[in-house]
């Protein structure tokens, strides 16, 4: 096992980026690399440092206040009163925890909020709270099986996100495609050099799409 896997294994996996990195394995994969401190992690809290000061062996160091402060651990409430459904929150949140639908009242699923506090300012009607629920901080705020379910939950995110994006290419591609099968029929009553640059056109989009996807 690697020691960036070793590392990722030992984060609180909240996916908040408060460390400066896209999510916890990246963050994981910066300090393996020497490109990262041990203290970037506030979630983590000093435990978390001293976690990944004896994987490392690297010195315990405080916890960097540019990156926050170790406190107790909210989970996001939506008041339904200002709700607009925009699905905003929902694109937001890392574990796929808010539920809902388009101009529809969202609601999160209260045991699978890791906190990251991500969905807060990405509601433009400010109708998300993080109430706190631990009177703890750091790990003694959060479990290892949490952590472990929140890291599945996310990495389903990002597969289904993939596969979202593949399926929304294919189909862009099919439209395409159909486009440059019904020019011929076209020819008729299309200027040919402008029926030329159209498909010339396409079959650059195809081509880089087609390449895109290789």
């Amino acid at each position: 096992m690697s020691l960036a896997t070793l590392i990722d294994a030992a984060l609180p996996q909240t996916q908040c980026t408060r460390c400066g990195y896209p999510d916890c394995r990246a963050y994981a994969d910066a300090i393996a690399a020497g490109e990262a401190e041990i203290n970037q992690c506030p979630p983590g809290g000093a435990e978390g440092v001293h976690r990944l000061a004896a994987l490392t062996g690297r010195p315990a160091l405080a916890l960097n206040p540019v990156n926050g402060i170790e406190a107790t651990r909210g989970v996001a409430v939506i008041d339904e009163a200002w709700c607009i459904g925009c699905t905003l929150c929902i694109k937001a949140c890392p574990v796929d925890c808010i539920v809902g639908a388009p101009k529809a009242m969202h609601v999160v699923v209260a045991a699978q909020c890791t906190g990251c506090e991500l969905c807060v300012p990405a509601c433009p009607v400010d109708c998300i709270s993080l109430p706190e629920v631990t009177e703890t901080t750091g790990w003694a705020a959060w479990s290892q099986p949490q952590a472990d379910e929140a890291r599945e939950r996310y990495a389903f995110r990002q597969f289904r996100r993939h596969r979202e994006a593949q399926e929304n290419e294919a189909r862009l591609m099919d439209k395409a495609e159909a486009k440059l099968a019904d020019l011929p029929a076209a020819s008729a009553i299309s200027d040919p050099a402008q029926l030329s640059a159209k498909r010339a056109a396409i079959e650059a989009a195809l081509a880089r799409a087609r390449a895109k996807r290789g």
